[in-house]
């Protein structure tokens, strides 16, 4: 069972994440009939923190109160990506592991978890912005960076803000049942769940390099994304052999004409799906998918999603010609 919780801040903590920590499992909902959390807000480096809004935060509470936890959990906060970190604190999340409780990171915290060890060999994920760095710095860590949140063994890792509310929920699920995670949900106006497998929503163009000899066509592509291509007819475009065009532009892009062309027809039909009102065959024609069913698949193919239940997400309930 899941009674006490502690919260390890380093210095420059995000006050957001840890607000998620601070919500989740330390508000006494005794009057609704749930569970309490004995609940702490650990300081890592001393008894006053500063956070990277400006403000600080002060605690009475030092590491040693990390030995009594079931749960350690590590919010985000600056620089982590780069910055060391104590000893002692390393320390005490390995001891947290080995007498069994869990840690948990928000967003940047796994590199908290990734310098003590703890990601070695696991499954693990954090904002996809970091997740490139996280992979380079610890190789020894299984790294998946399109995902809400990661459970794996008594390590469980999230991606940015609203993915520390899911893996929170995951595991008040786990530890108290669906009924207790519905209502603290309910109480937080969030889904009560989403599954870590689920795509984070990234809008991240694939990059090109200073020798661009593609970008012409990159472009032409761009402005076409609802018309049929093939190689062939891009190679011709581009004044190159198909075999040439094909090399260039995996050097310059890092993947296929294909995929490129996947991805953007994908991250068009996002922009369409938050700020337009249209139609699924609509979306569809206007990204090159030509049917509803064609873009169903392909969007649930790539984040992990449906198209309906990604405009939901960003813009509400659908009508009835939407879900056509």
């Amino acid at each position: 069972m899941l009674k006490n919780a502690a919260a390890l801040l380093l210095d420059e903590v995000h006050p957001f994440e840890l607000g998620v920590l601070c919500e989740v499992f330390g508000l006494d909902r005794s009057d609704e009939g749930l569970p309490v959390h004995d609940f702490a807000v650990v300081s890592a480096e001393g008894p006053v923190l500063q956070t990277h809004a400006g403000f600080t935060i002060s605690t009475p509470y030092g590491l040693d109160r990390l030995e009594e936890a079931d749960l350690v959990a590590v919010p985000a906060g600056s620089h982590f990506m780069d910055r060391e970190y104590p000893e002692e604190v390393l320390d005490a999340l390995r001891r947290a592991v080995d007498r069994g409780a869990r840690v948990l990171s928000v967003c940047s915290g796994a590199y908290v978890l990734g310098a003590a060890g703890l990601l070695d060999g696991r499954r693990c994920t954090t904002h996809w912005r970091h997740a490139a760095e996280l992979a380079r710095r610890f190789p020894r860590a299984v790294v998946e960076p399109d995902v809400l949140y990661v459970d794996d063994g008594p390590v469980i890792t999230s991606a940015g803000t609203a993915a520390g509310i899911d893996a929170c929920l995951h595991l008040v699920r786990q530890a108290h049942g669906p009924d207790v995670a519905n209502a603290i949900a309910r109480r937080m106006v969030v889904p009560p769940h989403r599954d870590g497998g689920q795509a984070q929503y990234i809008k991240r163009p694939l990059p090109r390099t200073a020798c661009d000899t593609v970008g012409g066509t990159l472009a032409w592509m761009e402005r076409h994304l609802d018309q049929e291509m093939t190689v062939e007819q891009l190679a011709a475009q581009a004044h190159m052999s198909p075999r040439t065009f094909a090399r260039r532009f995996q050097q310059e892009t890092g993947t296929t004409p294909y995929r490129w062309l996947l991805r953007q027809r994908v991250l068009l039909a996002q922009h369409l799906l938050e700020t337009s009102d249209e139609t699924m065959d609509g979306i569809a024609g206007r990204t090159g998918f030509g049917n509803a069913a064609a873009l169903r698949h392909q969007f649930v193919k790539s984040l992990g999603t449906t198209p309906n239940s990604y405009r939901r997400t960003f813009r509400g309930p659908i009508s009835v010609s939407e879900a056509a």
